[in-house]
């Protein structure tokens, strides 16, 4: 009785009693293709890949190295398991062979059972190794939806701490998006924004302001301009932030994706010219997406509504952050700020909370 194939084989020989033998070796237990030449072999294999390969060396034309080589140059063909087949016995044969990155290695003439043993076995190991990579896979999906969860569950905690900040928190990301994908190219940032480190930022960006769920309600909410003591209380958000990161960072071990929500929070307040706080840092000491930050938030809280200011128009706050360049902000990120700004524009607008927000922005 016929038995349910295991896997589909491509015999790739330019004999034909080579091919009968595994045919017939093969055939109750394998679904069988046949190719006769390295070209035919890669068309059918572009065709329709199959689970494994047994590749003679000695073709004609195009031989099994330069097959083998085209195969594992490809990514849709390169973890296809290659068996070679051949009558070339030779230590430094069978080493290059393996060096182009085949599995096995069978010289003629060959026992039947032990090319059946050989094929079972290869793709046994690349249905074990597929099954691994698909439960990798299956991690990383979870691992990101844990982050995503997570910083989505502290961004809305701070949302009902401060009823302003829903549309803040948004509008920000989008903006730090924008400056980091602008300034990716640039040569005194691209090395510090790959596409992982701006994933990473725009993730951590609605933690930014997460340290005023400390802040007294009185403070965090009052209509009026602050004391000089109430502000001092105020500028610890950026405090309490870093620290209720750091206690989730350290349980999550070093490498925690939320390093990068603590930096932020902890220097966005920071100044180029060293006369921010927390720490008064000072130019590059600053980390770079405290600074990136530096740039979308203060825009933002200028075009923005607030219990203590109206919103100012566009154009004002460009003109203010234009002001602020090699003062308050990195000059080179006001630069992308300015060369951004239509787009910052439309951003704000988007996600307005109000419609006298709207207004302005529409302007």
């Amino acid at each position: 009785m016929h038995q349910i194939s295991s896997g589909t084989v491509l015999i790739v020989d330019d004999t034909e009693t080579n091919i009968d033998i595994l045919v017939e070796a093969l055939g109750n237990d394998f679904d069988l293709r046949v190719a006769m030449d390295g070209e035919t072999a890669l068309e059918a294999v572009a065709d329709e890949p199959p689970d494994l390969i047994l590749l003679d060396i000695m073709m004609p034309g195009m031989d099994g190295y330069e097959v083998c080589s085209r195969l594992k140059a490809s990514p849709g063909t390169r973890d296809i398991p290659i068996v070679f087949l051949t009558a070339m016995s030779e230590e430094q044969d069978e080493a290059r062979g393996l060096a182009l990155g085949a599995v096995d290695y069978i010289t003629k003439p060959f026992s039947p059972a032990l090319v059946k043993a050989r094929v079972r076995n290869q793709l046994e190991l690349k249905r074990y190794r597929d099954h691994l990579e698909e439960l990798v896979r299956e991690r990383t999906r979870q691992l990101v939806l844990t982050q995503d969860v997570t910083i989505q569950s502290m961004g809305t905690l701070a949302e009902y701490r401060d009823p302003e900040t829903g549309g803040h928190i948004r509008r920000t990301q989008h903006y730090v998006r924008l400056l980091a994908l602008h300034l990716k190219d640039h040569p005194k940032f691209r090395d510090q924004l790959d596409d992982t480190a701006i994933d990473l930022l725009v993730k951590s960006a609605p933690l930014h302001d997460i340290g005023k769920v400390g802040v007294r309600d009185n403070i965090l909410l009052k209509a009026g301009a602050l004391t000089p003591q109430e502000f001092e209380e105020m500028k610890r958000h950026t405090i309490y932030g870093r620290d209720a990161l750091l206690v989730s960072e350290r349980m999550l071990g070093e490498d925690s994706f939320l390093s990068v929500a603590r930096e932020i929070a902890y220097t966005h307040q920071e100044k180029w010219d060293g006369t921010g706080y927390p720490r008064g840092l000072k130019g590059e000491e600053i980390p770079l997406f405290g600074r990136m930050m530096a740039v979308a938030d203060v825009y933002d809280a200028l075009i923005s509504k607030r219990v203590y200011k109206p919103p100012y128009p566009h154009e004002t706050a460009l003109a203010i952050i234009r002001e602020g360049r090699g003062s308050h902000f990195d000059p080179d990120i006001v630069d992308a700020f300015l060369e951004l700004s239509d787009e910052f524009r439309k951003i704000a607008l988007e996600h307005a909370d109000f419609a006298e927000e709207r207004e302005l922005l529409a302007r």
